[in-house]
């Protein structure tokens, strides 16, 4: 069986083709600037042949029929002919209230998902013209599965979900945590359970995803118990552009002494704060590394406090989860940048953290246990594969049909 990834953003249609039959990805790329005058279109197989042009790209739907030509080129093309994708799996970043767990495309799941735009207006408007796209291009005989960011984290007691506010908001607007990624932490989690020869029922972990989007699970026998995202993905700690929690009278002073509209506040803490605003000088980690070390004080600065912040949500989750067995480290910069696992972990010592530098040093990208043998919290170094679980998640569904 081999099955379509889609993850829509509001200009971008990124893709994956995985052979269900061994789990083995096939092929990847991704539709850039959807909607301007120019995009751009990226093509790369497994085994290592790729295509990359610009490309007039107006809509989803003209940017799914350079997908198709792509992945049925004669030359460097995976299948011969459309009609060999079995299913399409949708990420779908926002399932509020209305979804609990991945379900089969239909009309009425589509107008469960448009429900849902005003609490994710960018994301969750660009996956339904996704859908549509994939329905335009394949036909609405080939089954389509949505599996959503949020789900995963639908397990949260209302403890940790509701706001302090009147709850008259809940009630009214849907205000509460809802988490995001979620694909990611529970594909970390299964696999670290899997690594360590353990059933995850009988642990508890704390996942990290950091990257230029990070949030933080705490999940207590697979099940997650509090995460730092919340009702957006602004939540939670510094980010690459985003601020994170913060004193709700920051917003507001900020907003009356510099006359902003709510629309301009939000731009700034979104695409102007975080890791970019304190060191002023970029969202991507490696410019800001390399300025600490050309002696950058700004630069610094903003790793001191995003270390800081990370170390006091994990004591607070091992905390609320009355103890740890594993700590996971995962996404761009969790999976990459071990000066920054370093950092985090020399600091969690009084939990019971036995780091192994020697394991960390230098390790990209590869899974790794990365605490001594005998420590007693583990901790792991797990590549994350979102694409992975939606396919999982559609192949089962669509195999009961």
């Amino acid at each position: 069986m081999k099955i379509l990834v889609i993850n829509a953003g509001s200009s971008s249609l990124k893709y994956q083709l995985i052979d269900m039959d061994n789990e083995q990805m096939l092929c990847k790329g991704n539709c850039e600037r959807i909607g301007l005058e120019m995009g751009l279109f990226g093509y790369k197989t497994a085994d290592g042949k790729s295509k990359s042009y610009e490309v007039p790209m107006k809509t989803h739907s003209e940017a799914f029929q350079q997908l198709k030509a792509a992945i049925t080129d004669p030359e460097i093309g995976v299948i011969k002919d459309f009609s060999e994708i079995s299913a399409v799996g949708h990420r779908v970043v926002q399932g509020g209230a209305l979804f609990h767990e991945s379900v089969l495309v239909d009309d009425e799941v589509v107008a469960g998902i448009e429900s849902l735009i005003p609490l994710a207006p960018l994301h969750n408007s660009a996956h339904v013209q996704g859908i549509k796209a994939c329905r335009e291009a394949l036909g609405e005989d080939v089954p389509e599965v949505v599996v959503f960011d949020t789900s995963f984290h639908s397990t949260m007691p209302q403890k940790a979900y509701m706001y302090p506010v009147p709850y008259e908001y809940y009630e009214k607007y849907g205000v509460r945590r809802y988490g995001f990624h979620g694909t990611s932490h529970r594909y970390v989690s299964a696999r670290v359970a899997e690594m360590m020869g353990k059933d995850i029922k009988d642990l508890k972990i704390i996942s990290c995803h950091i990257g230029n989007g990070s949030s933080i699970t705490a999940i207590d026998g697979g099940k997650v118990i509090d995460t730092t995202m919340g009702l957006t993905p602004l939540d939670g700690f510094m980010m690459g552009s985003r601020s994170g929690s913060l004193d709700p009278s920051v917003v507001t002073f900020i907003m009356e002494k510099e006359n902003l509209t709510p629309a301009e506040m939000d731009n700034i803490l979104n695409k102007k704060s975080g890791l970019l605003g304190i060191s002023g000088i970029s969202t991507d980690d490696r410019d800001i590394s390399d300025a600490e070390d050309a002696g950058n004080e700004r630069a610094h600065l903003a790793h001191e406090m995003l270390v800081y912040e990370i170390q006091k949500f994990i004591g607070g989750y091992i905390a609320a989860l009355g103890g740890v067995d594993v700590i996971t480290f995962t996404a761009g910069l969790g999976e990459n940048q071990y000066a920054l696992r370093e950092k985090i972990c020399k600091g969690l010592k009084v939990f019971g953290v036995d780091f192994d530098e020697k394991a960390n040093d230098k390790l990209k990208g590869k899974e790794a246990l990365i605490s001594t043998p005998d420590s007693k919290v583990a901790v792991y170094v797990v590549p994350t594969n979102e694409e992975l679980v939606i396919a999982r998640d559609t192949k089962a569904i669509v195999e009961k049909l």
